[in-house]
């Protein structure tokens, strides 16, 4: 998996916090499943971490020096809402992948720049959100349209729901 910078984690496996509450660390390996993209090039599979907490989802990424190629991270929200990321202390460029109510790609930014703190928008409700290694959606031919598959995006995957006034606004990882 990814290189991580620091320690694995605080007490309890979370990541360490400033005094305001912000990151200061990566956060742990978080579980994993298998996720396939299904494109005119062909089905193209990773292995990826699922942020389902609101502070798993606040992390994200966050002071990881590299993304696997295979690898990434899924952000399923538990119902279709507005998907607002961004790349605050996101060391490497992402692909950041806008999955819509339909399981499809509904948008993609590729190469989001590190560290930047301009907001990346879904432009509309995503049932998840998925970040991949800047430069794997255009190396695989990627496109909006293209189906979705992980038992996360099910309809009746358990997913912990976050009301929509409680979420974070999700620095990106």
């Amino acid at each position: 998996m990814a290189a991580l910078v620091g320690s694995a984690g605080a007490t309890w496996g979370l990541p360490a916090l400033a005094d305001d509450g912000e990151p200061t660390q990566v956060q742990p390996v978080l579980p994993k499943e298998p996720l396939s993209i299904v494109s005119a090039s062909g089905r193209h599979v990773f292995s990826v971490e699922l942020a389902k907490t609101p502070r798993q989802q606040q992390v994200g990424e966050m002071f990881r020096t590299q993304v696997p190629a295979d690898g990434g991270m899924l952000f399923p929200w538990g119902a279709p809402q507005q998907s607002d990321m961004w790349m605050e202390n996101t060391l490497v460029p992402l692909d950041i992948v806008f999955i819509g109510p339909d399981q499809r790609v509904q948008a993609i930014v590729e190469n989001a720049v590190p560290q930047s703190l301009a907001h990346i928008s879904s432009h509309g409700p995503a049932l998840a959100t998925l970040e991949l290694a800047g430069g794997v959606t255009a190396r695989l031919g990627i496109m909006v349209g293209d189906k979705v598959e992980a038992a996360s995006l099910a309809p009746s995957a358990p997913v912990a729901s976050v009301p929509q006034a409680a979420q974070p606004t999700t620095k990106t990882p």
